[in-house]
């Protein structure tokens, strides 16, 4: 089976998670902060916080975000669960932006007039989850355009997009227009830490806070210690409600060093999707736009006129590991409980109902993408 997803590890990768397996700290040693300095050094985002989980990244972000039981966050109904439920864990309502059929990105035209009746209602959100889909960033600049005016708080969701750029040329993760960027190292995404994530900022005061959080609101800094004996050697204290968030140098270790891969990576994902491209283009479905600053993290089509379920099977049982992305998250069992339904997000619902998501991955061979097109073009005509 050929999968939609696969990662790559070179001999270099594997010797630096054995020399920390086999000379240094297991977990809270050097390799956090030394692969927390290399992705600050390739975004050119001044703080990263690692953590587990590009999910925990995106709780710890809405927590230093302030986000509460009350307030209200927006984000695209196109996504996997986690660019919601972050905001439900701290307790907060959820809405959300459809998307541009075009990009399959956060719509500009949707927000500004959701923004217009939100003013109108007096229900603006706190804070606005942007997710850059399939590895696309959305335009950051005309976001932080139409929302600076209510201090809106914007926190990319860059699970799909490290090693991407934005429409003015700034790294994904450099924070130019947002609050926080959340990255994921998951084995299928841009590079992997086998699982893991990141939150980057421009921001002292949040950088300070998303450690807290990250490592059950307990610090050891002097500074914060006040009346505490602050001079006894071994004292802590607690000052959040924290999470065991934390990344283990084993996870830090892989991570930095498939950092050094990314260009690399990236190159061979744009190349293939441009291969793909071009081989498809007589085919009764609709291909993503051709973005070179994309990251490629997925290569999603849209089937116009065959019935996707019998699609879907039939490429899976010849061979190809096609998938999905995503069910909206408006129509998932616990969002429908919130009142959400079918139609609210018709852009978003349009797109879901032809999705296909194709094998693209950095080690996938021209013979194994011949395969793939091959099988499409017998099914389809």
């Amino acid at each position: 089976m050929i999968p939609y997803g696969r990662h790559t590890l070179y001999p270099e990768d594997i010797e630096s998670v054995t020399r920390v397996l086999n000379e240094g700290f297991l977990t809270q040693g050097e390799q956090v902060p030394l692969f927390e300095e290399s992705v600050c050094t390739y975004t050119g985002a001044r703080y990263g916080i690692a953590c587990n989980s590009g999910t925990s990244g995106l709780h710890i972000a809405c927590l230093a975000a302030g986000v509460e039981k009350g307030d209200l966050v927006w984000t695209v109904p196109n996504s996997f669960a986690a660019s919601a439920n972050c905001a439900r864990y701290c307790g907060a309502d959820i809405d959300f932006v459809d998307i541009d059929p075009a990009t399959r990105n956060l719509s500009l035209s949707a927000l500004e007039h959701k923004l217009s009746v939100a003013k109108s209602e007096g229900r603006l959100p706190k804070v606005i989850i942007v997710v850059h889909f399939a590895g696309s960033s959305c335009d950051m600049s005309a976001i932080a355009a139409l929302t600076s005016e209510f201090g809106i708080i914007l926190i990319e969701d860059a699970a799909h997009a490290l090693g991407g750029t934005d429409v003015n040329g700034h790294k994904v993760g450099r924070c130019e227009y947002s609050s926080m960027s959340v990255l994921s190292f998951h084995p299928v995404k841009s590079i992997t830490s086998a699982e893991g994530g990141m939150v980057v900022t421009n921001d002292e005061k949040i950088a300070s806070l998303l450690r807290l959080y990250r490592s059950h609101g307990i610090s050891r800094d002097a500074e914060r210690y006040l009346d505490l004996p602050s001079d006894e050697p071994w004292f802590y204290a607690q000052y959040e409600l924290g999470y065991n968030y934390r990344l283990s140098d084993i996870h830090a270790a892989l991570g930095r060093a498939q950092l050094k891969h990314i260009e690399k990576f990236v190159d061979a994902r744009y190349a293939l999707a441009e291969r793909y491209d071009s081989m498809l283009a007589t085919l009764p479905l609709k291909r993503p736009v051709l973005d070179r600053n994309s990251a490629w993290h997925l290569y999603m089509v849209e089937l116009e006129r065959h019935d996707r379920k019998t699609v879907f099977n039939e490429l899976r049982a010849r061979g190809v590991g096609v998938n999905v992305h995503y069910i909206p998250i408006h129509l998932h069992p616990y969002y429908k409980k919130l009142g959400f339904t079918k139609g609210m997000f018709p852009n978003s619902e349009r797109y879901y109902d032809g999705a296909l998501t194709l094998p693209l991955f950095p080690s996938l061979t021209l013979d194994e993408q011949d395969y793939v097109i091959s099988q499409l073009n017998e099914i389809l005509k």
